[in-house]
């Protein structure tokens, strides 16, 4: 990471890549019990930001802020920044209840426990749905009765799954839960809502959604004909008035008393 100005454009796009993906892996394994649900890298000419969001963001600083401390020195040494390049931040989920990270981290600490599947997925479907998502869809495949593997598929609401619209309105998220018979793969897939503000869901509506406004009242002939009858009257009053006022100033001008020069007044 330290020579990337002498990489070419490609190479720096993979080494982007591949710094991402470790990085994902490092922070998914530290912080999964903190409700980790993604991380942000934001790339000055100075320094490199990394954003960390999570839903318990006082347990990813620690105590006096101890934590993001040490991953940020784990970081910077593992990835050979410089001193002061790289720094890391905690940002708080604003709505756990739409971000598939942590819903995916949720649902694998149930499993752990000792939770019923079945019951450990609803409950996940019916938390997002509470938290005002159009639709979710969970499922989990393994073995999860008896030696055969299988795969359950739990769903509620709306949820779609081919287009550009799969890509801006859906959030998913992959886990896996190691029991004791064996390897569970969890997916949860959020159908997110729109909102013009961007904050709970993405800004762009979707295709196939048509809003008709309320058609605007048109004025009555009847109307129409006496705001000109009165807009015509009212010119023609002016006009008469600035007619009159023109008059009165010309007689005014006319009755004024002739200047008397000075030679006359003297005599001469």
């Amino acid at each position: 990471m330290a020579n990337r100005s002498k990489m070419s454009t490609k190479r720096k796009f993979v080494a982007d890549g591949v710094f991402f993906a470790e990085l994902n892996e490092l922070l998914t394994r530290e912080l999964a019990e903190d409700g980790y649900a993604g991380v942000e890298v934001r790339t000055t000419p100075h320094r490199t930001e990394i954003i960390i969001r999570a839903t318990q963001t006082q347990n990813v600083l620690g105590e006096k802020g101890q934590r993001i401390r040490e991953l940020t020195s784990v970081v910077q040494k593992r990835f050979d920044f410089a001193d002061g390049a790289v720094e890391l931040y905690a940002e708080r989920v604003q709505n756990k209840g739409l971000c598939a990270q942590a819903q995916a981290e949720s649902l694998k600490f149930k499993l752990l426990a000792g939770l019923a599947v079945r019951r450990a997925c609803y409950g996940v479907v019916r938390f997002v749905m509470e938290a005002s998502a159009k639709g979710c869809e969970v499922i989990v495949s393994g073995k999860l009765r008896g030696q055969r593997a299988k795969a359950m598929k739990f769903g509620d609401g709306y949820m779609i799954k081919t287009g550009h619209a799969s890509q801006v309105y859906t959030d998913m998220a992959v886990r896996h839960v190691a029991l004791r018979q064996g390897m569970i793969g969890i997916r949860v897939s959020i159908m997110l809502p729109h909102d013009p503000k961007g904050i709970m869901g993405p800004k762009i509506p979707l295709d196939d959604v048509v809003t008709i406004l309320e058609p605007k009242e048109e004025p009555s002939p009847e109307s129409i004909l006496q705001a000109q009858q009165a807009a015509e009257a009212a010119a023609a009053a002016a006009q008469a008035a600035a007619l009159q006022a023109q008059l009165l100033a010309q007689q005014q001008a006319e009755a004024a008393p002739a200047p008397v020069e000075p030679s006359m007044t003297a005599g001469f």
